[in-house]
């Protein structure tokens, strides 16, 4: 099975998810269940569906966080040490070079990714465009409303 990419920050909110679900979700849907239970005929109690429903839920996103994290090769963009290159964990100043717009992106893995907060996707187009590139390189993005060119004006690794 390969290995998937995941940056220090991610693979702790993943844990730190894991040890809710663990230790405050499953007892409590655990507690609920036995609670509807307690209140007799299962085949027209609602509140035991819903229970089960959510233990379920919950179940589920606990093997998923468990796979995910036995998958995980967790980079720390404060080590890396890619001679400037644009790299995966790495922080990205962009300018569009139409428009002059400034943006800055950090490149994580997938479950990490929020554009609210700049950080984007390795497998996304302008990701992939910028893999490789160095400060003052042009990378060429095929975007929705086009393809646009991006100069990166800054490469950093926090």
């Amino acid at each position: 099975m390969s290995t998937v990419p995941i940056t220090k920050r991610g693979a702790e909110k993943l844990k730190d998810e894991l040890h809710k679900l663990k230790t405050v979700e499953r007892p409590s849907v655990i507690a609920a269940i036995a609670e509807a239970r307690a209140q007799g005929d299962l085949s027209e109690n609602a509140e035991y569906d819903a229970a089960k429903d959510r233990q379920g839920f919950i179940e589920g996103r606990i093997q998923e966080i468990e796979g995910k994290l036995s998958v995980a090769k967790i980079i720390d963009p404060t080590e890396l040490d890619a001679g400037g290159r644009v790299v995966f964990g790495a922080t990205v100043a962009l300018e569009e070079e139409e428009t002059g717009d400034k943006v800055t992106y950090q490149i994580v893995g997938e479950d990490e990714a929020d554009l609210k907060f700049g950080l984007i996707n390795i497998s996304s187009p302008i990701a992939r465009a910028l893999i490789g590139k160095e400060e003052g390189d042009v990378a060429e993005v095929q975007a929705p409303g086009g393809v646009k060119h991006y100069e990166v004006v800054k490469v950093s690794y926090l």
